[in-house]
């Protein structure tokens, strides 16, 4: 199977950040793209769910924050600090 190059352009730090993820689990971006685009073809489109910007007062993010208060409420789950 022949090979092409292909240039991507993306910031910076994102490329640097991702470098050190793919790193960390053993391959490079190159190896990531090619497994990204795999699925792609495979799925016949994005393998991954593609939203807009959601809100955090959206009506799923509400019910979900909803029903963790009352998990705690109820002596469940575990409370944890936000981190700035």
């Amino acid at each position: 199977m022949s090979t092409t190059t292909m240039t991507v352009r993306m910031d910076a730090d994102l490329k640097r950040e991702a470098d050190i993820l793919c790193k960390e689990m053993g391959m490079t971006l190159t190896t990531a793209f090619n497994i990204f685009a795999k699925a792609m073809v495979r799925k016949r489109g994005i393998p991954f769910p593609v939203t807009g910007n959601t809100s955090l007062y959206d009506e799923p993010n509400r019910s979900h924050l909803r029903a963790a208060m009352d998990e705690l409420n109820a002596g469940h789950g575990e409370e944890h600090r936000l981190v700035d």
